[in-house]
């Protein structure tokens, strides 16, 4: 079998299920839904003797997606997953409050913020909230509301509430690979923060990953599908760190203790648009 490895991104609803991350990631990585999409990629691969690391590209609101990964390459017959590997999530939602403070900080602080995502289930929709209650908390800006792209209250109704509350400029920050649309707001300006990972810091994060990974494997032969089978039951990996920080895979506790202000790798751009 050759060395090189192939880099799935497997996606859910925070990136689309892929569509989000056209653009953003190099052509070289695969991007795919999960589910029987990744696993005929990773078969076909394995047929072609390539090996593989799959990342769930999750910010930390969508550990199901992590679970539902590694239950799909278990699936897989033994010789189909020889070579394949399941990466910690690409990050966690103390990743996100890091990252969407950065993002916040470019914003005026005479601005509501509007957090954003798409939709997903009540405990990540709920994380949202606690998510944008630390941006709150930690920030500069003294309105931050949340919004749901397919959801309720989605960014129009999330913008309109910030104008009952006096707000006449909005910024909204994407929580999320896929970036919420702009509403239109009379007598509101409104903008939209780049996505909240710019593509170069995207693709330092997948590369760690990636690397974490492999050293899991060469050193211990663990593949990561085990852990990733209990991630949805206590939110990620038992060993997730910030990207870009030194660490040493020798310790077994778990990292469940929240920081408020984690590592980060940079926020996007921010798009203008007005009412």
């Amino acid at each position: 079998m050759s060395d090189r490895c192939r880099v799935i991104a497997v996606c859910g609803h925070e990136a689309a299920y892929g569509e989000a991350l056209h653009g953003l990631v190099d052509p070289a990585v695969t991007v795919v839904a999960n589910g029987r999409e990744l696993f005929r990629t990773v078969a076909a691969l394995s047929r072609r003797g390539e090996r593989s690391c799959v990342v769930p590209m999750t910010l930390g609101r969508d550990p199901e997606l992590v679970a539902d990964t590694a239950r799909t390459l278990r699936a897989l017959p033994a010789a189909e997953r020889a070579g394949t590997v399941l990466a910690e999530p690409f990050g966690t939602s103390q990743h996100l409050v890091a990252w969407l403070r950065t993002a916040a900080a470019r914003a005026p602080e005479t601005a509501a913020l509007l957090v954003t995502a798409p939709a997903g289930d009540p405990f990540d929709d709920a994380e949202l909230y606690r998510v944008a209650s630390l941006v709150r908390r930690y920030g500069n800006h003294g309105l931050v509301e949340v919004a749901f792209a397919g959801g309720d209250p989605d960014p129009a109704e999330g913008v309109r509430r910030c104008g009952l509350l006096g707000a006449r400029h909005v910024v909204l920050l994407p929580a999320a690979f896929a970036e919420p649309p702009v509403p239109d707001a009379p007598g509101i300006r409104v903008e939209r923060a780049g996505p909240p990972v710019a593509p170069a810091a995207l693709a330092r994060v997948l590369a760690e990953r990636v690397a974490d990974a492999r050293r899991q494997w060469g050193e211990r032969g663990d593949d990561g599908i085990a852990a990733g089978l209990t991630a949805a039951d206590r939110h990620g990996h038992s060993h997730t760190h910030p990207p870009g920080e030194g660490h040493d895979h020798g310790h077994g506790h778990q990292h469940t203790h929240p920081h408020p202000h984690p590592h980060v790798h940079g926020a996007g751009r921010v798009i203008r648009s007005t009412a």
